[in-house]
């Protein structure tokens, strides 16, 4: 396990490598991935069927960004539709718990959207374009959530699915070193750094990031069997959580805290005495390394980053609005929710009118918002499913130490970065998941009869 583990690290810090030095290999590394793990599906065994979608599923999420930054991706939304394709594959074998059906509903309440959307976009507008990128990812949760819901698997394939969700943000993190290997002269502000996040998005980035962070926190606490791999594992984390803070976009790094928080919270309610000592040993040494980093990053940025997390610009006064601009964005569609409480503005309804309104293309960054906005009351229906039936599959398995932490990167990522990128879809859906911990087997004594 631990030679395995070290040389799936090592083989997609390779492909970080490649996909920097090589122009072709974006492209051959995501149809690589897509026949890899559409074979696997095809090819596994019936009792392992779902554990091979949701593999192929987490793989994709933590490579959209780098598939999108390289540009190996078919088109940008590419990871989330071979998402939706895998899952869709995996119903045919594995079919859906019939106590999902609200996620049945919540996908046909994005329905009349489309329709509202087909009379109010422009004539200039791209219907098909438009509609599909911001439902693209509520597509994503609702079929992900539809599939995840009470699939009963054990804790050895949720830390699987966890790892493979991590390896390619190895090869994103790989890649970003690659692309700016000293970070002193890139950083002049304290806003967010585009030459830090691989000339990227850096919402976008942080996020990934963000989620890797927590991953291998997981791993340092829960599968790290021998002192080796918690070595591996804590430079790992260490690894991300400094490219995440050094792309200046908060957002990743505050919900990847929350994340770990709420894990941890969990673990520890639940373990006996030694193991609660283990535990706070482990976190003593995890938040040195931890003001290690912070430290580094600060240093590195000439105290810059200290500023942003403070909300001042680069000479130390304070900004007026420290959410840079999304409250407005908020409020603004929440207004449109006011205009058309019903069946809302459409689907891109709100990007259409604030085209018109300030001459310019503004997306949104917070997906409470656009729901209301953009599909009225059916937004709330929405809302309430995605909130309330979470806890309703928590009353009948309390045992995934995840569900909190998953919720909040769901909850956290809709409100800074919308739903632009997979992640917080499928991170939602495993929520979902009933897991189930394997009992040691019983030894037992032959009773020998003597003659």
């Amino acid at each position: 396990m631990e030679t395995n583990y070290i040389f799936k690290i090592l083989l997609h810090a390779i492909f970080g490598a490649l996909l920097y030095y090589i122009g072709f290999f974006p492209k051959l590394f995501f149809f690589g991935v897509i026949g890899y793990f559409l074979f696997k599906i095809i090819v596994s065994h019936p009792k392992e069927k779902t554990t091979s979608v949701l593999l192929g599923c987490a793989y994709l999420t933590g490579a959209e960004v780098i598939f999108r930054m390289t540009g190996g991706g078919l088109f940008y939304e590419s990871s989330k539709y071979f998402i939706i394709f895998y899952i869709i594959f995996g119903m045919f074998y594995t079919g859906v718990s019939n106590k999902g059906y609200p996620y049945f509903i919540f996908l046909i309440c994005l329905v009349p959207s489309v329709i509202v959307a087909s009379t109010t976009i422009g004539i200039d507008g791209d219907l098909r374009k438009n509609v599909a990128f911001v439902l693209s990812g509520p597509v994503c949760l609702g079929i992900s959530a539809l599939y995840c819901y009470d699939k009963k698997i054990n804790m050895r394939q949720i830390l699987g699915i966890l790892h493979y969700l991590s390896l390619p943000i190895v090869t994103l993190t790989t890649y970003l070193f690659l692309y700016t290997p000293t970070i002193k002269g890139i950083v002049t502000g304290t806003d967010s750094n585009f030459a830090a996040s691989g000339g990227f998005g850096p919402n976008q980035v942080s996020t990934v990031l963000g989620l890797g962070m927590f991953v291998f926190c997981v791993n340092y606490f829960l599968n790290s069997k021998t002192k080796l791999l918690r070595a591996v594992n804590i430079v790992l984390f260490a690894l991300v959580s400094f490219r995440a803070i050094i792309t200046f976009s908060r957002g990743g790094v505050l919900t990847a805290i929350l994340m770990i928080f709420a894990f941890l919270a969990i673990v520890y309610s639940k373990s006996n005495r030694r193991q609660k000592n283990i535990i706070l040993t482990s976190f003593a040494s995890f938040l040195l390394i931890s003001s290690l980093i912070w430290f580094v990053s600060s240093n590195q940025t000439d105290g810059l980053i200290e500023k942003r997390y403070t909300n001042q610009d680069k000479i130390g006064r304070e900004k007026a609005d420290f959410s840079a601009g999304r409250v407005d964005l908020f409020v603004g569609e929440l207004n449109g929710f006011i205009d058309e409480p019903f069946l809302g503005v459409g689907a891109s309804g709100m990007k259409e009118r604030r085209l018109v309104s300030l001459g310019r293309v503004v997306a949104t960054h917070n997906e409470l918002s656009r729901l209301l906005s953009e599909h009225g009351i059916l937004g709330v229906i929405i809302l309430l499913i995605l909130i309330f039936k979470p806890f309703d599959m928590r009353t009948a398995n309390r045992y995934n130490y995840f569900f909190y932490a998953f919720l909040i990167f769901w909850f956290a990522t809709i409100n800074h970065s919308a739903m632009r990128i997979a992640a917080p879809g499928f991170i939602y859906a495993l929520a979902l998941l009933n897991i189930r911990y394997e009992k040691r087997p019983l030894r037992r004594k032959r009773l020998v009869t003597k003659r």
